[in-house]
């Protein structure tokens, strides 16, 4: 019972920590995206902390302007009282007990009270005390409410001072309040008396306590009032901010004619010029480029379709030449092989500049169809087998034992996959090159892992621009001409997947191919990490073939 009962607490906890825990994020979130929060919160905090400062001054400082008024105000009073004392008890009945003396005394100064009270704000009520030197205060010792009179006060009285206290004292009805005690020696002809007068401190405390309360009061008023203030003049800086952030937003979006709108000539409406002057620069340029972007891309285009016919008839000729080669001399016959070789080369270069510039003006299209993905790891292979063979590459596979079905481009993915291959055997360093595949029901992903020189910070971006090389000056058995990753990345996205690149500098590098089982669905995650936990090496029960991997992607093929 007594378990249950402790866990229901513990979940009881759990649930308001959780709680308190979100509404804490919550607010953090508010904090940091809200400018205007921050400004009426901190302007807020600020008021507060000048309002209790300057609350506590004045309280102090009325405080004791009345303790000191009172002070005066009964130092004065004892000085009359004593005098009555003493004049009283010369002149009363020897015949009478000290005590009735002391009481008859008492009642006249009750009476000067009363008439004191009305005469003067100032001393207000007050009470006597008339006590004997070295009574300990027993109930013979004195007249009036002697327990009330404080030993240490008394201590200083009886050594000839006249004193005073601040203490609390019984308000008739159980209570306490606040009194000054101030007390002083007598030459009456009662010998060691002791007067003392206590002044109750109600109405300098009601005072106080209505000061406090206005203040308070006040201060709550005061600061509700610097909160609007605070919120309208942060409202008046914050309104541009968030136009001139929704403009941006809308700008970036390619929302070229968004402007602000100018208001007055103060500062903002400067910021709101300035903006719309960098607005039209901007957008100026943007047109520039894209019409420069057009031109270039038609230019390749029509370029590309205009070579076609001279390149086929050159290849006609170059044909002849070629099966000939055998009857020409080794100089010719060298010739003829270098320009059948160069020509295969300006071929391939031809196709890919027509295939961007289709990519370009969104004119690619996919032949998707369901097939198993080895059919185009199996094509990429044979068609790189040779280049791997030359440089002595060790290309391992590490494939699921099952098929994975996709609906993919076989043409589209086999070139990704030749030119990620490719252009692992040119920047592996000999060393092996490995494609790994692996499915999650709703991707498929594969990975080209080279062990070669690797890529530098930044790079893993840049190997995806055309023509871009890392170090130009580098060998390039695969014949490349820059422009492979550019189309692979665009191939992947047409089939609505991602082509990713990772590496460190002479730790190799990783490409990574994720594409959707089914066409048309949207590629979360993938099934394979981009940075590769290990080397790679051959698994027993994958299977085992020649394979390539991503060299440093230092260069396109």
């Amino acid at each position: 019972m007594i378990g249950r009962s402790r866990r229901r607490v513990n979940s009881t906890f759990g649930r308001f920590t959780r709680a308190a825990g979100a509404l804490g994020r919550s607010f953090g979130h508010i904090w940091r995206r809200s400018l205007q929060l921050r400004v009426v919160v901190s302007t807020l905090v600020l008021s507060f902390v000048v309002l209790l400062i300057l609350g506590f001054v004045l309280i102090s400082q009325i405080t004791d302007r009345l303790l000191d008024v009172k002070l005066a105000a009964a130092t004065e009073e004892i000085d009359r009282a004593r005098v009555a004392v003493e004049r009283d008890l010369s002149t009363a009945d020897r015949n009478m007990s000290v005590q009735n003396r002391l009481r008859q005394t008492r009642s006249l100064l009750t009476d000067r009270d009363a008439d004191s009270a009305q005469s003067s704000g100032a001393v207000g009520t007050f009470d006597t005390v008339l006590l004997l030197n070295g009574s300990n205060a027993s109930a013979a010792s004195g007249v009036g409410p002697i327990d009330e009179v404080p030993a240490t006060l008394r201590d200083m009285v009886q050594g000839g001072q006249v004193a005073y206290q601040y203490t609390s004292v019984s308000d008739g009805r159980g209570g306490h309040q606040p009194a000054l005690i101030i007390g002083s020696p007598t030459n009456a002809s009662v010998s060691g008396l002791e007067l003392y007068l206590v002044f109750p401190l109600t109405n300098e405390q009601n005072t106080v306590d209505l000061v406090r309360g206005t203040l308070l009061t006040g201060g709550v008023v005061l600061l509700g009032l610097l909160a609007a203030i605070a919120w309208l003049v942060s409202r008046q800086v914050v309104l541009p901010v968030r136009s001139a952030s929704r403009i941006a937003v809308r700008f970036a979006d390619g929302r070229l004619k968004e402007r602000m709108p100018v208001r007055g000539e103060d500062d903002m409406a400067r910021l709101a010029m300035s903006f719309n002057d960098m607005a039209e620069s901007l957008s100026k340029q943007i047109t520039h480029l894209e019409e420069f972007g057009g031109l270039q891309r038609q230019f390749t285009s029509d370029v590309s379709h205009e070579l076609r016919t001279p390149l086929t008839t050159v290849r006609m000729a170059s044909d002849v030449l070629y099966e000939g080669r055998e009857d020409l001399d080794p100089v010719r016959k060298r010739s003829v092989e270098l320009l059948d070789k160069e020509l295969d080369r300006f071929e391939t270069l031809l196709n890919e500049l027509l295939e961007i510039s289709r990519h370009d003006a969104g004119m690619a299209e996919l032949a998707a169809e369901r097939m198993d993905m080895g059919i185009p790891i199996d094509g990429a292979l044979a068609t790189v087998r040779h280049l791997a063979e030359d440089t002595g590459t060790e290309l391992v596979l590490d494939l699921p034992d099952e098929p994975v079905i996709a609906e993919i481009d076989p043409r589209r993915v086999e070139r990704i996959l030749r030119n990620l291959l490719a252009n692992a055997i040119d920047h592996g360093e000999r060393r092996p090159v490995t494609l790994t595949m692996r499915s999650d029901g709703d991707a498929v992903a594969l990975t080209v892992r080279d062990q070669g020189i690797g890529l530098r910070p930044g790079e893993e971006k840049l190997v995806f621009n055309r023509f871009w090389r890392s170090d130009p000056s580098r060998f390039r058995r695969s014949g490349g001409t820059g422009l492979g990753l550019a189309i692979s990345i665009e191939d992947a996205r047409l089939h609505q997947g991602r082509l990713e690149a990772w590496g460190e500098p002479g730790n190799g590098a990783c490409f990574r191919l994720t594409l959707p089982l089914v066409r048309g669905h949207k590629v979360l995650g993938s099934p394979l990490p981009l940075k590769p936990v290990g080397s790679a090496t051959r698994n027993p029960g994958t299977r085992a073939g020649r394979s390539g991997s991503p060299s440093t992607g230092a260069d396109d093929v």
